[in-house]
């Protein structure tokens, strides 16, 4: 994984938006209808070609497929694995429940034609995976189209959902408890991860399990129980990752993409020293948005191993506020400030675009506007930050 030398790198953390007649396919598909293959795969290819040239054009120096191919960044493993039917019922995050006439006022937004993620497939039977087609088409093809275009990432990313967001929410009836269910969905994606970083992709695992959890399937329950799943969940993943280097993974985590109170968001200090644990280069981390741009302080106070770096949100996922290039600078330099090296950091976004197919709330220009402002940004603090 590249570090940041001359300038600040700047990422993404992973979905970017997709054309309306690919989310009606995808949708379609995460439904059980069989949308034409053809038209798709062809619908596929065009917008993943665009989101790449477009990245490269915002200044983007990581960037990736914009994940244009999945229906949703974790539910896509029913198409990959064995295992999955039915309908989960899945727990609404509590800051919704808390605020029932914001829920009302958010209502339209869950009207739209999306992947339904509350609604996932359950595990009814033993998971594994199936083959590595799949996977090796999504590389291979991102690859050939990283090739066409002129100017090159610094070095590209995929992602992969982590073994504990799809166990949380693709729910269990199959498995005698959670450990062990989350312990056959790590197995299972073992092949997945290997064949990503095998084609020479930095690997990153989203996983929102590790802190958005908290006020979702742990809205009810003790702090100290909700720590143990985050650990159960850390070595999962860990066991999944066997045979990665480290170096070549960064883990996302986040507090659950969609605009909300997030008043009841687990601080990032109880969960920063288990995330230490997570055999990663680097933590991918929410730091734009209200709620959590104050937690930077966490760095000072619970030191990042020397071994890792921060890619840290430097733009808010939920607003369509084009942040100024001053304020992502102000944003990056307290960063560099907190972890103690500006080469260990590296800007970001807080979360997807369009996490599930149609489930996007900035609007595609405005994306590529705070892309282009984070390329600023990154500028102004590369100059502050390194020009020693």
């Amino acid at each position: 994984m590249r570090r940041t030398e001359n300038r600040i790198l700047t990422t993404h953390a992973g979905s970017l938006p997709r054309p309306a007649a690919l989310v009606e396919m995808l949708v379609r598909k995460s439904r059980g209808e069989e949308p034409d293959g053809a038209s798709m795969a062809q619908l596929i290819e065009e917008s993943t070609r665009s989101a790449i040239r477009k990245q490269l054009e915002a200044g983007i120096d990581v960037g990736n497929n914009g994940e244009q191919s999945r229906e949703s960044f974790f539910t896509h493993v029913r198409h990959r694995m064995t295992g999955f039917g039915g309908r989960s019922e899945r727990p609404i995050m509590r800051d919704l429940v808390e605020y029932p006439t914001y829920r009302q006022l958010m209502a339209p937004l869950f009207q739209r034609t999306m992947v339904d993620l509350l609604h996932a497939p359950k595990a009814i039977g033993e998971v594994k995976y199936r083959d590595r087609s799949e996977v090796e088409f999504e590389c291979s093809e991102t690859l050939r189209l990283l090739a066409e275009q002129q100017s090159k990432f610094v070095e590209p990313f995929m992602t992969a959902p982590s073994p504990g967001i799809i166990a949380s929410a693709m729910l269990n009836e199959y498995y005698s408890n959670y450990e062990n269910y989350v312990n056959a969905v790590a197995s299972a994606l073992k092949t997945e991860y290997q064949c990503i970083a095998a084609n020479g992709f930095v690997l990153q695992i989203d996983a929102p399990d590790l802190a958005m959890e908290r006020h979702t399937s742990y809205a009810d329950r003790p702090l100290k129980e909700f720590l143990e799943y985050v650990e159960t969940n850390v070595e999962a993943t860990n066991r999944a990752l066997e045979g990665i280097d480290a170096e070549q993974v960064r883990l996302h985590v986040c507090w659950g993409n969609y605009e909300a109170p997030h008043d009841l968001d687990v601080p990032l200090g109880e969960i920063l020293p288990i995330l230490y644990r997570a055999k990663a280069g680097a933590l991918v981390l929410e730091a734009a948005n209200p709620r959590h741009q104050h937690e930077y302080r966490c760095f000072k106070q619970c030191p990042m191993p020397e071994h890792m770096s921060l890619v840290t949100g430097v733009i808010d996922t939920k607003t369509n506020y084009v942040e100024h290039p001053e304020t992502i600078a102000d944003r990056l330099e307290r960063a560099a400030m907190a972890v103690g090296d500006p080469r260990r950091i590296m800007a970001a976004t807080d979360c997807g675009f369009e996490t599930s197919a149609g489930l996007g709330e900035v609007v595609e220009e405005v994306v590529w506007a705070k892309l282009r402002a984070m390329r600023e940004g990154a500028d102004l603090a590369s100059e502050r930050l390194l020009r020693n």
